[in-house]
């Protein structure tokens, strides 16, 4: 089964990628950062620069698409969910992780008071650059204007996939989701 991983940053969802094909060279990394890249020390595995908009690889290429806390960062979903759908063989499937705002009022206020209140003071006291802090206000930033959860699963579904589902662990903050999608074939 051949793998791409859109967004692959660092490569933490391609490198769980690896262990499960059992072979470096069926995983393939894409991702507009060269310097995130550098950082993903996979050795087997191809990178390419990139984006999920115009990903760099012909019509039906993979049967497996993986894109790991990236979405947030996509600014055009419609043409990046039709890019996966043309790089995927028929009955390829996608997984796409992402951290989505919580549904509950008082868990989203909570949230985000931690992210960007706490954690960035924790940061500066423990010694942490204020480059730190601004990245965990940053980090909520992006999820706090990701996609709603409804638009990712209708966009999907209008770039052709079928079984397009949403996963969220249940709990207080359930900020931890799984979309799983379908090429038919």
């Amino acid at each position: 089964m051949r793998v791409v991983d859109i967004g692959i940053g660092t490569g933490l969802v391609a490198r769980e990628a690896v262990k499960l094909t059992g072979d470096p060279a069926l995983v393939v990394g894409v991702d507009p950062s060269v310097g995130m890249m550098s950082q993903a020390h996979l050795p087997g595995v191809q990178l390419f620069e990139g984006r999920a908009e115009a990903i760099p690889f012909p019509d039906a290429s993979f049967d497996f698409l993986s894109m790991g806390y990236a979405l947030r960062h996509i600014s055009d979903i419609d043409a990046a969910f039709r890019e996966f759908h043309r790089v995927l063989k028929p009955g390829g499937r996608l997984c796409l992780l992402e951290i989505t705002k919580p549904e509950r009022a008082w868990s989203r206020m909570l949230l985000k008071g931690y992210m960007r209140g706490v954690v960035p003071v924790l940061a500066r006291l423990t010694g942490s650059s204020a480059e730190s802090a601004k990245l965990w206000r940053y980090y909520w930033d992006t999820i706090e204007a990701c996609v709603p959860p409804d638009a990712v699963i209708d966009t999907l579904v209008e770039a052709g996939f079928t079984g397009a589902k949403r996963h969220v662990e249940t709990g207080a903050l359930s900020i931890l989701a799984e979309y799983q999608a379908v090429k038919p074939g």
